[in-house]
């Protein structure tokens, strides 16, 4: 029985070694930024439904003090998220973790930080009724304040037709325009298409660098987030910390957070997050679940000695900075929407409503 155990305390690390095996093999396969993203049969974009879900992710009506929207913890003026290491809600509370940026997050296999949702459209009803994030009871309390704004009718009409204001159209609404939110032909981008000019010299070293370490075994694909099909209903995801005995653990408390096991319940989801997106991460700071890390170099030593138990060197690390600069992409221009008025007092916002 202690030789069995022993085995099964070497299989993580037999695993892991297989893994990193194949990050020159995932690093060969370096892909371009798509211009557009996949989109759900049910669920096909239009403008129509994009422009009724620019107006929905900019409303903080829908909020159960009227002051938080979509865009206050995923600001699309920004980086996709709030720069705080852990996101505020209604009454000013704060969360347990840090906001994930929504830029190519259709990208992802799916959404959280724990892969709780499946989808984009999953996703959109989630913080509505979170109790510190926007704080509304449910989700019928959230779509009555919509019809009870009279401008709303008609964008809901062109997008999905009579008698539609649901909340399951205002969550794809709000998902399709969501899918838009693409910041393609980075300098990375424009080189794996044959720019070579597109890079620095310390960026294509950089980007050596990422795959010889390992950083390519989990941060794969187009966005850098692993692959985009689930494994069979279950998002791709990896531990966080792999290896616990760091220094690092401690000091910036990565271990607290149980991850998706606090949905599942299971052991084997211990400490499992979604692999984040390394697209644009220059500016979405601070780093990793609990924002606990303020600067990027910091945060690749950390991931370097927690994931990959490896100490990497100062030049390395320099240089994988510089490769991951090069992923910041063009971002498509954010107009501000005219939100629909109200012609009376619509609602109220109530102590009841928190």
């Amino acid at each position: 029985m202690n030789m069995y155990k022993s085995h099964l305390k070497l299989l993580p690390g037999i695993a892991l070694a297989l893994t990193l095996s194949t990050a020159s093999a995932h690093a060969a396969q370096w892909q371009a930024l798509p211009e557009k993203a996949p989109e759900p049969a049910d669920n096909p974009t239009t403008p129509e439904k994009v422009e009724l879900g620019r107006i929905l992710y900019m409303d903080p009506r829908f909020s159960s003090t009227g002051t938080v929207s979509c865009n206050s913890c995923h600001n699309v003026m920004l980086g996709g998220d709030d720069n705080r290491p852990v996101a505020m809600g209604v009454h000013g509370q704060m969360g347990g973790r840090s906001a994930p940026t929504v830029w190519n997050a259709a990208f992802s296999s799916a959404q959280f930080w724990d892969g709780r949702a499946a989808s984009l459209e999953e996703q959109a009803k989630g913080p509505v009724v979170n109790p510190v994030e926007m704080g509304m009871s449910e989700l019928k309390s959230a779509i009555d304040r919509v019809r009870a704004i009279a401008g709303y009718k008609p964008y809901f009409e062109k997008a999905f037709g009579k008698d539609a204001m649901t909340a399951d159209n205002a969550a794809k609404a709000v998902a399709a325009f969501e899918r838009t939110l693409i910041t393609p032909n980075s300098p990375y981008d424009r080189y794996v298409k044959g720019e070579k000019q597109a890079m620095t010299k310390q960026q294509v070293k950089g980007m050596e660098t990422f795959a010889r370490v390992g950083c390519a075994s989990c941060h794969s694909g187009a966005a850098f987030s692993g692959p985009m099909l689930s494994n069979n209903g279950k998002p791709f995801q990896m531990k966080f910390p792999t290896f616990s005995d760091s220094a690092y653990v401690s000091k910036y408390n990565l271990d607290k957070d149980m991850g998706r096991f606090e949905v599942t319940k299971s052991e084997s989801d211990k400490h499992m997050f979604k692999v984040a997106t390394l697209r644009n991460i220059e500016l979405t700071a601070p780093y990793f679940h609990n924002g606990s890390v303020k600067t990027l170099d910091e945060a690749v030593k950390v991931m370097g000695k927690v994931q990959l138990n490896k100490d990497l060197s100062d030049d390395e690390v320099k240089d994988i900075v510089a490769f991951l600069h090069a992923l910041t992409g063009e971002f498509p221009e954010q107009k501000l929407p005219r939100l629909p008025g109200t012609s009376g007092w619509a609602f109220e916002y109530t102590e009841a409503a928190k």
